[in-house]
């Protein structure tokens, strides 16, 4: 009975396939933890059952297994799922993620986060009004409507991320492309991202003595007598308020330099993990599949190309026939 309602079977496949996704996000996407929050991780495991099952279905319509009525059933359920998802949950918690950031709106980012998911809303309806597959007799928030808007902007998207992927797995996998980098270049980067962390602390304890000193003396000369005692207190205030914001503008500076610093050792550390792994085999592979999808790359230009040319001659001696 359970082989053949594919409700009991499906349900369990789309368990399997969530636990693959949450390890997978997990060991693979993001091994070192840059991504915290189970949200993310949940939305992302949840698309990627919910897209499998659909896969799943695909092969089970086509193969005639199990039973039809139930079929329906998960492939309506899935199509609501995947739907809700990309339309409603994604796009409200980019909004939500980009508002929690911004500390003028952070009291009000749950309005705000439902401002900018109606703006995109309105974007992405107004943006699915020149489709043609649409019919005027389904209804607004219909499957049939969201599904022509998913899908023609979604095959736009995977074609413009195909032929990035294209062009950036060569550039990524052969080693043509990777610049020398040794053990002393990453240390003599390291030492000199040190000694910069060295002077913003340096010139931290500056500030917070100038300013503990300041205060005592102004606890000292809180009331100060005379019309020259006056004078010289605003003027000690006034000099020691510049030389505090000298050092401000020297801290923000070699914050700003300690920031590059740290990402130019990163990318070093990249490189020389890109140079390691284009040592081994499987490294050897992926830069010969380097070679062989530059060479296809441009061959398809001068397909592409030529197909132009062919047209529009085409096109010309079709204009001058008619005329």
């Amino acid at each position: 009975f359970f082989l053949t309602n594919i409700f009991g079977l499906a349900s369990l496949l789309q368990v399997l396939f969530f636990g693959f996704g949450w390890l997978f996000f997990m060991r693979k996407l993001f091994k070192d933890y840059e991504v915290r929050q189970y949200v993310v991780q949940v939305v992302f495991s949840v698309t990627f059952a919910f897209s499998c099952t659909m896969f799943e279905l695909i092969i089970f319509e086509i193969l005639g297994v199990l039973n039809s009525s139930s079929r329906y059933f998960h492939w309506k359920l899935n199509l609501c799922v995947i739907l809700l998802v990309l339309v409603f949950m994604v796009p409200f918690y980019i909004g939500y993620f980009i508002v929690s950031n911004i500390r003028l709106l952070h009291r009000q980012r749950l309005l705000f986060a439902c401002v900018v998911w109606l703006t995109f809303m309105y974007f992405f309806w107004k943006l699915g009004d020149p489709f043609p597959i649409l019919s005027p007799k389904h209804g607004i928030l219909s499957i049939e409507q969201l599904i022509s808007r998913v899908g023609v902007i979604g095959v736009t998207l995977m074609a413009l991320l195909s032929g990035f992927g294209a062009v950036n797995c060569p550039y990524t996998y052969m080693s043509y492309f990777l610049r020398n980098v040794t053990d002393a270049d990453i240390l003599a980067l390291e030492r000199r991202l040190l000694q910069t962390i060295d002077m913003i602390i340096s010139k931290k304890k500056r500030m917070a003595m100038a300013q503990r000193t300041m205060f005592q003396r102004g606890e000292v000369h809180n009331k100060p007598t005379g019309f020259w005692g006056m004078i010289k207190s605003v003027t000690t205030s006034a000099s020691g308020s510049e030389n505090l914001s000298l050092i401000q503008q020297e801290v923000d500076a070699l914050e700003e330099l300690s920031r590059q610093l740290f990402l130019e050792t990163a990318d070093l550390h990249a490189t020389k993990e890109r140079i390691e792994y284009s040592k081994t085999f499987q490294g050897k592979y992926f830069n010969f599949l380097g070679y062989f999808f530059s060479i296809y790359c441009v061959w398809k230009i001068f397909m592409v190309r030529e197909c132009y040319i062919l047209l529009s001659i085409n096109l010309l001696h079709g204009g001058l026939h008619l005329a």
